[in-house]
């Protein structure tokens, strides 16, 4: 249990897989060659679209995946124009099980490889389990889960053969500890964190590494969506997107395994494994309740 708490803090050693320059950047390719595209989903708003804006910003290609198409369309001739770099941009709703397979498809298509590949999307519910809509549960854990595993295993050959690339999968503070009122979206980043801290291990010497971002609560319309506005969770502490996107950018970069984002957090995180699961679970909730809830209106 004692190495969760120092690997959360980012004490260990950051292994080296992969070339980066003397400011953590990613070397580009040769003249002859293109330069490096990443892949973004989750990119129309909040921290994708702060991270689109960092990879637009070092001159790397972008696809970007997002529903809203007309924002996705938007942001890409946004970049496009601004810096000079080539935005595919893919309106796609990751909830449907196809869309991982189609994306690779689409990419094939067009000859474009993915050197970098940037799970974000993502969404959470919220209230009791027994009461949440079941086909909302399995579309969360379609986008968090299954979606994000299927990409990853989908552009990893490709990467592990040219010899390079990068994944960040963003997965949450939520992922070190049980969460009741929340149960699914917090069961999902426990995945993500522990899939990518498994990956970033088989991957060693390959030149590609796994990056696991794990935000507090952060500004963006994900409280709006959850039913979370108004909690405790979001109402202290709340990070804006961008500062969330450049701590998790230059992770990446230079291949840290994870990055909790802000001093608060980390130290949140400290005392993690010496405490009980049941006493977790019951400043989760605490942490998620809203005013109604904790005066009984909802059950």
């Amino acid at each position: 249990m004692w190495f969760r708490t120092i690997h959360a803090l980012q004490l260990l050693p950051t292994p080296h897989s992969g070339p980066v320059d003397a400011l953590g950047k990613i070397p580009s390719r040769s003249r002859s060659r293109q330069p490096r595209t990443a892949l973004i989903t989750g990119a129309s708003s909040g921290i994708g679209y702060e991270l689109a804006h960092l990879f637009a910003h070092d001159k790397s290609n972008l696809v970007l995946v997002a529903r809203d198409r007309e924002k996705l369309l938007a942001l890409a001739a946004k970049l496009e124009s601004r810096h000079g770099i080539t935005v595919t941009a893919m309106p796609t709703d990751l909830a449907d099980p196809d869309s991982p397979e189609q994306i690779l498809a689409d990419l094939r298509r067009r000859n474009i490889s993915i050197d970098i590949l940037i799970n974000n999307a993502g969404f959470a519910t919220s209230g009791p389990f027994a009461q949440t809509d079941v086909s909302t549960c399995f579309q969360l854990l379609q986008v968090n889960v299954v979606a994000l595993t299927q990409l990853s295993r989908l552009f990893l050959p490709g990467m592990i053969s040219r010899g390079f690339g990068r994944i960040m999968n963003v997965a949450s503070i939520a992922a070190f500890y049980p969460g009741p009122l929340t149960a699914c979206y917090n069961a999902s980043k426990a995945f993500v964190l522990s899939l990518s801290d498994a990956l970033s291990n088989e991957l060693r010497d390959t030149g590609v590494t796994v990056t696991t971002l794990c935000p507090g609560p952060t500004d963006t319309h994900f409280a709006e969506r959850a039913g979370l506005t108004g909690t405790k969770a979001f109402t202290q502490n709340v990070m804006d997107a961008a500062s969330v996107a450049r701590i998790g950018y230059d992770a990446m970069l230079t291949g840290k395994p994870l990055a909790v984002t802000g001093l608060r957090n980390k130290l949140r995180m400290l005392p993690l494994p010496w405490v009980p699961r049941k006493v977790l679970a019951h400043f989760s909730r605490k942490y998620h309740e809203r005013a109604e809830q904790k005066a009984g209106m909802e059950y």
